[in-house]
């Protein structure tokens, strides 16, 4: 960026072209979201605040909803499930495995669980 400012918010773009804008703290939960905002990577996303992604926009949704959900349940003992259709489980897996999410309640584990129980 031009001014040393980070926003808050950064913009996630589908490969439909569909934008979703979310707070900076969310998309950091995502291991390759995180590692392109990284100041000192030298990707472009760092500079523009904005990643784009391979996945449509009905993963991209799923996967900001599910970056909120682990805010909000971060530090939580009893997480309630999070609402994945089993339709989109294959292509939410992908998109876990891509996204890297690296914390305590793992994308890639709940959907891998839902999958297996769908």
């Amino acid at each position: 960026m031009a001014n040393d400012k980070v926003s808050e918010y950064v913009t996630l773009v589908s490969n439909d072209g569909f934008e979703f804008i979310i707070k900076r703290d969310a998309a950091n939960v995502a291991g390759t979201i995180r590692k392109m905002l990284d100041p000192t990577s030298n990707f472009a996303e760092a500079s523009s605040g904005r990643c784009k992604t391979e996945f449509n926009g009905i993963v991209i949704e799923k996967l900001c909803e599910y970056l909120y959900y682990n805010l909000k349940y971060k530090d939580a003992k009893d997480v309630p499930d999070m609402d994945i259709p089993p339709n989109l489980c294959l292509e939410l897996l992908v998109a876990a495995d891509y996204f890297d999410g690296e914390d305590d309640v793992r994308y890639d584990d709940m959907v891998k669980e839902i999958y297996l129980t769908a």
